[in-house]
């Protein structure tokens, strides 16, 4: 606040300095993405010690198959993310399309129009999702805290405790066999091109730089011709959509689907995003530290399943990289906005100390 005080000459005489906060934060997050690559590694190293089978192609294979659905939904995440803003709903917006898909297949409905169906309500719960945020102006933590629960909900109304099968083996093949001739399985391959086009959306087009500039300062975006509540709303409607692929993927893998499934993913989702480096504050984060925090957790789950490691201490080593990954590479941000807000309280306080001395 002082420096916004400041006569216009002294203001541009401290002009030139400018650029080194840039070049501190780009440098963040490039020692991130090394710290990422070390972890990677070392993760690498435990399950090797823990199984000799660690590294073998038939267990790569299912490592990322496990992780495959998680990973679709975290690239649209990511975006949102980037703009300040979460989608918490992105679990149960697979389980209920997964179970729509499952019902109108049932009902007779072809295979392949019911996928389609199961897609297109995950964008329509979107829109819902992004209509609440940017339209009616409410917070996504709590819309999407919501919808989360409202989703699944519906989804339990529709199906609560069938389970339906019955697919076509062609497309449930998917799920269980790789590529032919290799050991990729399809929904890594899907993960793989979508990364590719994400990332050179976000790093590489003008509707890239505009998603930054809104986590940046959605304002400050606003006032320099960026469409803010539009982009907000299509990246939603974006996020449904592809978590309503990962739905699709995901029955088709189990060759069945049931109102809970993918029930408690939200939090692996979160934590890939903000393990990849995005600032939970938005305006900062790159695609390839998304990738490599999606090896991590996919190797990691891995070994500390060959560990024997009980499902809830998995769920305590996830969310303490969760905390790790909000507090680590936001610790430049939090710090600038404590001390912001410490200036902040000064300045009042200075102020109303001057105010008898005036009024005098």
């Amino acid at each position: 606040m002082a420096d916004d005080l400041k006569p216009a000459g002294e203001a541009g005489a401290e002009a030139p300095p400018a650029p080194a906060p840039q070049r501190h934060g780009l440098a963040l997050v490039v020692r991130w993405e090394v710290l990422l690559l070390a972890l990677l590694g070392g993760t690498i190293a435990f399950g090797a010690d823990v199984s000799p089978y660690f590294l073998q192609s038939t267990n790569l294979f299912y490592i990322c198959l496990n992780v495959g659905e998680v990973a679709i939904m975290a690239l649209p995440l990511t975006l949102i993310v980037v703009t300040g803003e979460i989608d918490l709903s992105v679990a149960s917006t697979l389980g209920l399309c997964g179970v729509l898909m499952a019902e109108l297949f049932k009902h007779g409905w072809p295979i392949w129009p019911a996928m389609i169906a199961a897609i297109v309500l995950g964008a329509v719960l979107g829109a819902f999702n992004g209509f609440l945020v940017t339209r009616i102006g409410l917070p996504s933590l709590a819309v999407t805290i919501g919808t989360l629960t409202l989703y699944r909900g519906i989804a339990q109304g529709i199906l609560p405790t069938d389970t339906i099968g019955g697919f076509p083996t062609y497309l449930t093949n998917i799920g269980v066999v790789p590529i032919p001739g290799t050991h990729i399985p399809y929904s890594i391959a899907f993960f793989g091109a979508l990364a590719i086009v994400f990332a050179v959306v976000l790093h590489a087009t003008p509707l890239g730089r505009a998603i930054f500039a809104i986590g940046a300062g959605q304002e400050a975006a606003f006032f320099a011709g960026i469409r803010v509540k539009r982009i907000k709303f299509w990246l939603f409607v974006l996020s449904g959509m592809l978590s309503g692929f990962a739905g699709v993927l995901w029955s088709l893998r189990f060759a069945s689907a049931r109102y809970d499934s993918g029930i408690g993913m939200e939090l692996y989702v979160v934590t890939i995003v903000l393990l990849g480096g995005i600032s939970i504050f938005g305006g900062r984060g790159t695609i390839a530290g998304v990738v490599v925090a999606v090896a991590v957790l996919g190797c990691l789950q891995t070994a500390l399943t060959a560990d024997l490691m009980p499902a809830q201490d998995q769920n305590i080593v996830v969310g303490t990289l969760l905390i790790a990954s909000v507090i680590l590479p936001n610790g430049a941000d939090l710090y600038r906005r404590a001390r912001a807000r410490l200036r902040s309280a000064e300045a009042r306080r200075h102020a109303a100390a001057a105010a008898p001395g005036e009024l005098g």
